[in-house]
């Protein structure tokens, strides 16, 4: 369903008014019709999306396009595609990665075996196309063979939007999402066919995928290691507190959370903490 561009009075495109009541009727369609927190984002990032998506259907107020919203599941599923942040990279940020490879991974297996345990779990939040834990599987796969082969090693990713699951599973990406990856590993791990880089296998089955509204968590058990990067940045400040502090919930004692280069822990969360890399946002669970 698609209608002409919107335009203001002077016939120039711009914003639409987003106003109490429809910002709070779409809110409600969004979580009947698409389980879809959308109050614990940010008004302004929220409305700014909104009035994208409107544009882009060419409805001139917001209660039309809640009307549109009731009428066409696919606007919904579009909307909140929108409204979260699906882009990522194998290998984004890569000295955040190489202090992962060199440091924490191998702390985390030498307490392993310390503790005579013979797993080691870790979690992706907000994992996007699957870029970010399949990083975390050739890695593991190319510099700890011999910990993999005395651990059972298990990598959960979630996402709140299903269509970028479904690229996960898939593996299949474009060139861009290779743009920071080592030429070796993309030699090893990859396969060229159609223009597209498809995936080895044998590391889309070290990570399993799951969809997750970080309101309401279901990852369960216990984590070595959590990766939450550029996922809190678009949380109201006390949303932020409320993830945090059910990350730590999930979190093993002495295990590591990494935040994005842009985020930082709350007060509250600092006490759960200590600094293991203040530049790649690394922390140990206390």
């Amino acid at each position: 369903m698609r209608r002409t561009p919107l335009r203001t009075a002077a016939g120039q495109d711009g914003p639409a008014e987003i106003r109490g009541a429809a910002f709070e009727r779409i809110r409600r369609i969004l979580k009947t019709f698409g389980g879809f927190q959308l109050h614990v984002y940010k008004d302004a990032c929220v409305k700014r999306r909104l009035d994208a998506r409107m544009r882009a259907v060419g409805c001139a107020t917001a209660e039309e396009y809640a009307d549109l919203l009731l009428l066409d599941k696919s606007e919904t599923d579009a909307l909140i595609k929108a409204l979260t942040i699906n882009f990522s990279r194998f290998f984004r940020n890569p000295a955040t990665f190489d202090r992962l490879r060199d440091e924490v991974l191998p702390s985390l297996f030498s307490g392993c075996a310390l503790a005579g345990r013979d797993s080691l779990s870790i979690r992706s939040v907000g994992c996007a196309g699957g870029e970010e834990p399949y990083t975390l599987a050739m890695i593991l796969r190319d510099s700890f063979a011999g910990e993999l082969s005395r651990l059972k090693v298990s990598i959960v990713a979630t996402d709140v939007d299903p269509e970028v699951l479904r690229t996960a599973v898939r593996a299949s990406y474009g060139p861009e999402s290779l743009e920071d990856t080592p030429p070796a590993m993309r030699e090893r791990f990859f396969s060229f066919r159609e223009g597209r880089f498809l995936l080895d296998p044998g590391i889309r089955d070290m990570v399993s995928f799951y969809r997750e509204d970080l309101m309401l968590p279901r990852a369960g058990g216990e984590f070595d290691l959590i990766l939450c990067r550029n996922v809190l940045i678009y949380f109201e400040r006390r949303h932020q507190e409320a993830v945090l502090a059910g990350l730590e919930g999930t979190l093993r004692q002495g295990g590591v959370l990494v935040l994005g280069k842009t985020e930082t822990l709350l007060p509250a969360a600092r006490r759960m903490f200590r600094v293991v890399c203040p530049i790649e946002r690394i922390y140990r669970k206390i």
